[in-house]
């Protein structure tokens, strides 16, 4: 009798336990990297597989696949702005709004929420820093060009570690403002290469490539930077702060070989975000308690993959690369997740979901 009573208490406790953890956590989610491919739907990442002739990209990797509706506050299309607003905070925007919602009023990102209890943070991407999507985590503006404001809004946003091009932005203003020597005083080591960083483990840190206002140059030119800054920043990051860390990777440039309809450059771009997401899948290996989520803000070039033949009874007869558009689509975009959580995502979920997830698992609700 005394030992059913005590099973019975057993089997209660474990599932009050449950009750309790983070939906579909199996383990504790001590850090969360998000990486986005920006305008990298489901062809995009057909295209890298089929030019790896099949052979497995990391991507493939993933514990779980979901997809993902990315329409906006007032658009079936959504923009960079709209989409990275709604994982950043978890309400829907207009697009071109960065932080607000469609009235203005500035949304609490994840990122500000990380800081606040007390988080490292961190941004990596291959475009400038006052770009839109990661403007969308740390800034509040109604305008997605207003760079200028963004970037003054970066100096103050208690990020960790940054790093992307766009120096111009923060030097060469018209108030006149070194916003690189503000982040200094600030604490931050400021320095215009990742090579620059091989003997920092942890502390502020931001990586700004003197590329005047624009981004980092296109692949083989920029050669390892995203890969070694993925890695740089996230071995930063785990040093920096015992209670975790959120971080953001773009791979910011498929979108721009997308609007061109340059099926080369698109490939070589999703091989170099692919290449990042191996190393961002290592880390979670290595540390546990880290979830990596890969996604998209949206599709772009509306991309199809054809034969070049009709009769499919033929044998193979080529791939035709089809874009439909110079902008975006309103197609739902792939997720693939890995490490601590990932089984939370294996499913249609809207861009605004996608953050409250993040928030619910590492307790920043």
């Amino acid at each position: 009798m005394k030992n059913g009573v005590l099973r019975m208490w057993a089997v209660g406790l474990f599932f009050m336990l449950l009750a309790v953890m983070p939906v579909g956590a199996k383990q504790p989610v001590k850090n969360v990297v998000l990486m986005i491919g920006d305008g990298m739907g489901l062809a995009h990442v057909t295209s890298l597989m089929i030019d790896r002739k099949y052979q497995p990209i990391q991507m493939e990797r993933a514990q779980a696949v979901g997809l993902v509706k990315t329409y906006s506050a007032n658009n079936r299309v959504t923009d960079s702005a709209a989409s990275a607003t709604a994982y950043a905070t978890g309400k829907k925007t207009d697009n071109s709004k960065l932080g607000v919602d469609p009235e203005g009023n500035p949304m609490e990102t994840i990122l500000e929420k990380a800081v606040e209890e007390g988080m490292a943070t961190g941004v990596v991407v291959t475009t400038f820093l006052p770009h839109a999507t990661p403007a969308a985590f740390f800034a509040h503006v109604n305008k997605r060009y207003d760079y200028s404001d963004i970037a003054a809004q970066f100096v103050e946003s208690g990020i960790t570690v940054a790093m992307g091009g766009g120096r111009d932005h923060f030097t060469k203003r018209d108030d006149n403002r070194d916003l690189l020597q503000e982040l200094e005083q600030k604490g931050y080591l400021v320095v215009d290469s990742v090579e620059k960083l091989d003997e920092v483990t942890s502390g502020r840190t931001v990586a700004i490539y003197p590329t005047k206002k624009g981004g980092l140059p296109g692949p083989p030119e920029r050669g390892d930077y995203l890969p070694d800054a993925t890695a740089k920043m996230l071995e930063i990051l785990g040093n920096s702060s015992k209670k975790g860390f959120f971080a953001m990777i773009e791979g910011s440039d498929i979108d721009h070989a997308s609007h061109a309809n340059e099926i080369e450059e698109v490939i070589a771009e999703m091989r170099d975000f692919d290449r990042a997401v191996g190393v961002a899948f290592d880390y979670a290996d290595e540390h546990p308690g880290t979830l990596v989520i890969v996604l998209a803000d949206h599709e772009t070039g509306g991309l199809a993959l054809a034969s070049n033949e009709e009769d499919f009874t033929q044998s193979e007869s080529g791939i035709k690369y089809c874009f439909s558009t110079g902008g975006h689509s309103g197609v739902m975009i792939p997720l693939f997740a890995y490490g601590a959580g990932a089984d939370t995502f294996g499913r249609v979920l809207d861009n605004t979901e996608v953050n409250r997830l993040m928030c619910e698992i590492l307790g920043l609700e």
